[in-house]
């Protein structure tokens, strides 16, 4: 099964789960990683996955446009930018979105080397869990539903300095879809 991860820049979180799915699936997984650009490999992705015993250092940050031609299973953008902005692969190519958040940004208000490379260290390990359960995570119906969560999720964060009142009216419209996307996740 081919699986690219796709982010923006190719230098960080699509990094990670390209080294991780090597590490952890090449039995079953033939994993790529490309960005909207390519900014180059994160000093800091590599250094916490070295401490893991994961060697990225050899990967290489690349366009998307540099890997269209390959005939992929899953595309799995890993930012919200990539997914807003994510090409259209030809073939079967099936496009998932599991976010996680951005390290280097993360890292960018941390008072200590250290505090910021903890940013990196939890991304890091939040993408293995979710390697570990590959392939089986892409065709579960939770990831639909995990996926339209998160998206409720940051509305409702952007949404909550409102008024008390208006948020008791959001959250029941909410709860609502919630319920709307689980079923249409769940059906046939």
């Amino acid at each position: 099964m081919k699986i690219l991860f796709l982010c923006t820049g190719n230098s960080c979180r699509s990094q990670m789960a390209e080294g991780w799915a090597r590490h952890l699936k090449s039995d079953c997984i033939e994993p790529y990683s490309a960005g909207l650009l390519a900014k180059g490999l994160n000093a800091r992705a590599v250094q916490v996955m070295a401490e893991s015993g994961v060697d990225i250092s050899r990967q290489t940050s690349q366009e998307v446009s540099e890997v269209l031609h390959i005939e992929f299973d899953y595309v799995v953008t890993v930012c919200g930018h990539a997914d807003e902005h994510c090409p259209v692969f030809p073939g079967k190519a099936q496009v998932v979105h599991v976010g996680f958040d951005d390290p280097p940004k993360l890292a960018e208000s941390a008072k200590s080397d250290e505090e910021a490379l903890g940013h990196y260290r939890r991304v890091r390990d939040e993408i293995h869990a979710f390697v570990e359960k590959l392939p089986h995570a892409l065709t579960s119906p939770a990831t639909k539903e995990d996926s339209a969560m998160e998206k409720i999720t940051k509305i409702y964060s952007i949404l909550s300095p409102l008024p008390l009142v208006l948020l008791a009216l959001i959250s029941i419209y909410v709860r609502q879809f919630s319920c709307r996307i689980s079923r249409l996740a769940h059906s046939p």
